[in-house]
């Protein structure tokens, strides 16, 4: 976990969020020289920083960094991944698991970088389809393994504080390829997931 007060926040782009922070809170009515919102705009400002960093890393790099030669070739399953992230579209969060398998055709990466490409993409302005697509693609480029397949359940607070108001609805998403074609090979990654 990522310790926010210790984060490095460029200051110009501090300086401009909170002034366009403090716009709208008076926009909303508010009266931002009011105590208890003196330093909204500038906690916003480092919140939004910090819920979006996953646009300065490459993923990429991120499994290259830990690619080793393996003549391993079953399917490796990271599951449980706990994400959030922000819809695009109201910019309000998401939030749920991601499950990632991917079988290797003669190089593995360190497991913890599968949940860091999982991190890196949810901490960006997204939609769930378009994720569950990039950490499919990201790993199948990067590694080139026999296949991928990226399972994604969340909870949208689009749905749960606006709009149709369902707290309970989960939206399920799923990619993958290669050896994941077959159905076999998918019911077996569905049903370790589910243990």
């Amino acid at each position: 976990m990522i310790d926010t007060n210790l984060m490095h926040f460029p200051e110009e782009k501090v300086q401009k969020l909170m002034s366009h922070y403090k716009e709208i809170l008076s926009l909303l009515g508010e009266d931002p020289e009011r105590e208890g919102l003196l330093k909204t705009p500038e906690r916003v400002a480092k919140a939004m920083l910090t819920l979006t960093r996953g646009y300065e890393v490459d993923p990429k790099e991120v499994l290259l960094g830990a690619k080793f030669k393996e003549e391993y070739s079953q399917m490796v399953i990271v599951k449980d991944i706990d994400f959030f992230s922000m819809c695009e579209h109201h910019m309000l969060p998401f939030y749920g698991k991601a499950h990632v398998a991917y079988i290797p055709n003669g190089y593995i990466t360190g497991l913890s970088k599968i949940a860091r490409v999982v991190d890196i993409f949810s901490h960006r302005l997204q939609v769930q389809e378009r994720m569950t697509l990039q950490i499919k693609e990201c790993i199948q480029e990067t590694l080139n393994p026999l296949g991928v397949m990226v399972v994604v359940e969340a909870k949208h607070m689009c749905m749960q504080m606006r709009g149709v108001e369902k707290q309970n609805s989960v939206t399920t998403t799923s990619d993958f390829t290669g050896a994941f074609n077959r159905a076999k090979t998918r019911e077996e990654f569905m049903n370790l997931i589910r243990r």
